[in-house]
């Protein structure tokens, strides 16, 4: 539908059809949900503002971390390297701040 068209048209239509978009620029995104956190990082933004309504569309590279800020791929790291539970990995993230102190914690 739009495959001939150029931007400059594709934004009058939509301008046309109370369609407003807007760039926003940021670092990071956070998304929160219960005891783990979606971090994108590199997002790209977009407001789309329609109908009264304001939807954003956000793309980029995204990581599940607890929130103590550790993902689960470092939790996994802990768990292989020493052997500990699930928990006691992320008990020794938590406590020791640092995936090669938690290691070494637990195996001391």
């Amino acid at each position: 539908m739009f495959g001939a068209m150029n931007q400059k048209q594709i934004e009058k239509m939509m301008k046309q059809m109370g369609i407003q978009n807007e760039k926003i620029e940021a670092d990071e995104v956070i998304i929160k949900k219960g005891s783990k956190q979606l971090v994108i990082t590199n997002p790209e933004i977009m407001k789309i503002k329609m109908g009264g309504n304001e939807t954003y569309q956000i793309t980029g590279h995204a990581e599940e971390k607890g929130k103590e800020g550790f993902s689960d791929e470092d939790v996994r790291m802990v768990m292989d390297q020493t052997g500990a539970s699930e928990d006691d990995a992320r008990d020794a993230l938590e406590r020791e701040g640092d995936i090669a102190a938690a290691i070494m914690k637990i195996k001391s």
